[in-house]
């Protein structure tokens, strides 16, 4: 139990809730602050994805020196990137290593994201996943894998070979309940095949801000539903929450438990808040539950341990969550339809962010290279 000098994150967690940072830079790793996050902010894993290697890669001086070898041994730009981002990940495993160790492998994971071109190419996803796992080789690294349509047989194939997946770009909750059953389809594969289920962990990535962001846009351009704003972000969260705790308990899963299995946890991404209207840690308040992950930028640690004031309120309000989505329905706001260009857009930012980084790391190999 925390103690009266505990911190709000040590209280968070206490009530069941893992706070991993979504942030990752050799920088961080090297110096000591991401070690520093976990002695003193509760941090208990790390994720990565394209945006994060993109601001992480392209300042300071961090990478040079191994860009500048990679360059002289002739490696391409590509094989560049992921050489210089397993390297960050297998420091960050290290580091995360003795938390894995402590917490029986429930955290002490650190996340890399298969390329985002792939993600609507099924057999490409899973070659890739492997690889990556392969190249990476450490037990408390997850693979990210989105969540389309076609990455949930790569999601089912990955876990049924006995690896570790963090399912990314999660914002419905029609898909979130696919990709649960991807899970449970996967480890109901690996067990049949002989293989040790207590070796595979999973998260489901669930988007928050995000939701919000496009509802009140759309909220906006009907015009007349202000009490609606700031709302569907968090009823979205609270019913995938309600069907985490369906899919994970009963005799199907229960038979799978005893054989080992460990439940695909709820995480939620994408939670600082992106309209100043709303307190800073409203997508950290609102979402404590037990057996959940929120891993939250940088900012929005530091602002949750000046003034955060931590109750499980994940499973609380459910019938109004249940009511807000025939409010939102009857106010002209498509569900399906935003979720889906959510998806989309999520794919194509993340897409983005890779072709720019590795314009920038071409033209940080020309800044080294020798005259």
């Amino acid at each position: 139990m925390p103690s009266e000098n505990s911190s709000p994150l040590q209280r968070l967690s206490a009530l069941g809730q893992s706070v991993w940072v979504d942030f990752l830079s050799r920088e961080s790793i090297r110096g000591g602050h991401l070690q520093e996050l976990i002695d003193r902010d509760a941090v208990v894993g790390a994720t990565s994805n394209p945006t994060i290697f993109q601001k992480a890669m392209t300042t300071g001086d961090a990478y040079d020196d191994q860009m500048a070898e990679l360059a002289a041994a002739g490696v391409g730009l590509e094989a560049s990137f992921w050489a210089l981002a397993e390297q960050d990940i297998e420091g960050a495993c290290e580091l995360f290593h003795p938390v894995w160790k402590r917490s029986e492998g429930r955290d002490g994971y650190v996340s890399l994201e298969v390329e985002p071109t792939l993600a609507y190419d099924t057999l490409g996803t899973y070659r890739e996943a492997m690889q990556l796992h392969a190249d990476v080789d450490r037990p408390n690294l997850l693979v990210k894998i989105p969540a389309t349509r076609p990455g949930l047989a790569a999601i089912e194939d990955v876990v049924a070979k006995g690896r570790s997946v963090n399912v990314t770009l999660i914002f419905s909750l029609a898909r979130y309940g696919e990709v649960a059953e991807s899970y449970v389809r996967g480890i109901e594969r690996l067990i049949a095949e002989g293989g040790d289920p207590a070796k595979v962990a999973s998260v489901a990535s669930f988007f928050v801000s995000r939701i919000d962001t496009e509802a009140d846009r759309r909220l906006d351009q009907i015009g007349g539903h202000d009490e609606l704003k700031g709302k569907l972000a968090i009823a979205n969260a609270r019913l995938a929450y309600e069907h985490y705790n369906e899919v994970f308990s009963g005799p199907r899963w229960d038979y799978l438990a005893g054989k080992g299995a460990t439940p695909q946890r709820v995480l939620w991404a994408s939670t600082s808040t992106k309209n100043p209207d709303y307190r800073d840690t409203l997508y950290v308040e609102e979402l404590i539950g037990a057996d959940t992950v929120n891993t939250m930028p940088e900012e929005t640690i530091a602002a949750y341990q000046d003034h955060g004031d931590p109750q499980a309120r994940l499973d609380s309000a459910m019938e109004q969550a249940h009511e807000l989505f025939g409010q939102l329905e009857r106010a002209g706001v498509d569900y399906d339809d935003l979720t889906d260009t959510l998806e989309r857009e999520g794919v194509q930012k993340f897409s983005d962010s890779y072709e720019q980084l590795l314009q920038a790391l071409e033209q940080k190999r020309r800044s080294l290279a020798p005259a």
